[in-house]
């Protein structure tokens, strides 16, 4: 997680960008998203992830570890989960133990285990997780951020390695940047495609980004929708956001469909004036309803919406998985990509125009999507070795990062 502040230049131009950002791509309202999920029996707890959480970077510095004094603050709260940190790239941290998780759960707590990883060892970082679920935690958490972006394979292994240890359903949840626009060559594709985590907490720190909460939560839900996975907004109580709009992230939260599932970075952060905050009763903002939509993609000439990214990846894996079965996952919406969406939406009764917006994607989506093997082995030597080194990343997977709303800095 992050904790390290923007500059107020930065975030003002960020502020400004969020607020554009949840007009210029409004389209028809779409249906109701529907969460995936596999079939497989697990141990884990997806209640977990549905009731209000605080997140615990160190044990040691939340009410001086006791684990009594954790259950009584939780439940004067109403804070029903907590999340542990149990694991940093590929060592596992000694603070989550089975004697912990079993005392939290004696006090009436879900635990959900939460590890940051890098993506330079993959398999290593899986068996982190599996390890921590071993444990006892009721849901893992995937904290991927900036040194993610463009590492397809790696979370591509990483995702195979940990569903292979820990069992296709037990519930796995990504908490990574809230704005998926600003971040083309991150694999979210990966991370919360088929086979990966079957939750969406993305990092909504309003005021670390310099913005407001309605505005966050406009711009998060846009370009996240999109991956029909349950988002569950983590929210901030460091940098002393102030109860009023604590009060109105949880309203939102009810109000965009996500209820009481919000969470709060972090436990050793939260005065007092915030506990109370989180313990008071809240409902949905008295008659709002979101706008329900979807990003536009187009090609880049078109000039009407976004033609690079992982988002055109998404739209490519369910365009192959709809029969146009000779494009390619590049994430980048050329001449090709163009005609496979005219192909499919004239094919579906809707206009040919070559543009995804929000219909198309309601068409899209009805389809499963087309699950990329980027880490693939390659073959030592011949053509097919070359076919399978294209395959390792798409395209656009080179693209920097348009800004960072959440700053990608070192981890402890």
């Amino acid at each position: 997680m992050t904790r390290r502040m923007l500059t107020h230049a930065g975030r003002r131009v960020l502020a400004a960008f969020a607020v554009a950002s949840a007009t210029i791509w409004l389209a028809a309202p779409q249906a109701t998203a529907q969460s995936g999920g596999a079939s497989e029996s697990a141990t884990g707890d997806d209640a977990a992830l549905a009731q209000q959480g605080m997140w615990i970077w160190y044990v040691s510095r939340s009410n001086g570890g006791s684990t009594v004094s954790i259950i009584q603050r939780a439940r004067r709260s109403r804070v029903r989960t907590v999340y542990i940190k149990a694991g940093d790239g590929s060592s596992s941290w000694a603070q989550f133990t089975s004697s912990l998780v079993a005392k939290l759960h004696g006090g009436g707590l879900k635990v959900c285990a939460w590890q940051f990883v890098y993506g330079d060892h993959p398999v290593a970082e899986a068996k982190v997780g599996a390890a921590a679920v071993a444990k006892g935690a009721d849901c893992l958490v995937i904290d991927a951020e900036g040194h993610y972006e463009g590492k397809y394979a790696a979370a591509d292994r990483y995702i195979r390695s940990l569903r292979a240890r820990i069992g296709a359903s037990f519930p796995l949840s990504l908490a990574a940047f809230p704005y998926v626009d600003y971040h083309p060559s991150f694999p979210y594709s990966v991370f919360l495609g088929p086979g990966g985590a079957t939750f969406n907490q993305p990092q909504m720190y309003w005021k670390a980004i310099g913005t407001t909460v309605s505005a966050v939560f406009a711009h998060t839900y846009l370009f996240n929708r999109v991956y029909e996975r349950p988002i569950l907004p983590l929210g901030q109580t460091y940098l002393n956001p102030g109860t009023r709009q604590l009060k109105s992230f949880r309203r939102l939260a009810h109000s965009y469909g996500a209820g009481a599932g919000v969470s709060w970075w972090s436990w050793q952060e939260t005065n007092g004036r915030e506990w109370g905050a989180l313990g008071a009763r809240v409902g949905a903002v008295a008659g709002l309803l979101p706008a329900k939509t979807h990003p536009v993609l187009a090609r880049s000439r078109d000039r009407v919406g976004i033609s690079r990214g992982d988002l055109v990846v998404w739209a490519q894996q369910h365009l192959i998985a709809a029969g146009q079965v000779n494009l390619r996952a590049t994430g980048v919406y050329g001449s090709g990509t163009f005609g496979a969406v005219q192909a499919f939406q004239a094919s579906n009764g809707l206009p040919a125009d070559g543009v995804i917006g929000t219909r198309t994607w309601q068409a899209l989506l009805a389809h499963k999507p087309k699950r990329i093997r980027w880490a693939a082995r390659r073959p030592s030597s011949g053509a097919s070795a070359s076919r399978v080194a294209r395959a390792r990343a798409p395209l656009s997977a080179t693209l920097p990062a348009r800004g960072y709303e959440i700053d990608p800095g070192p981890r402890p």
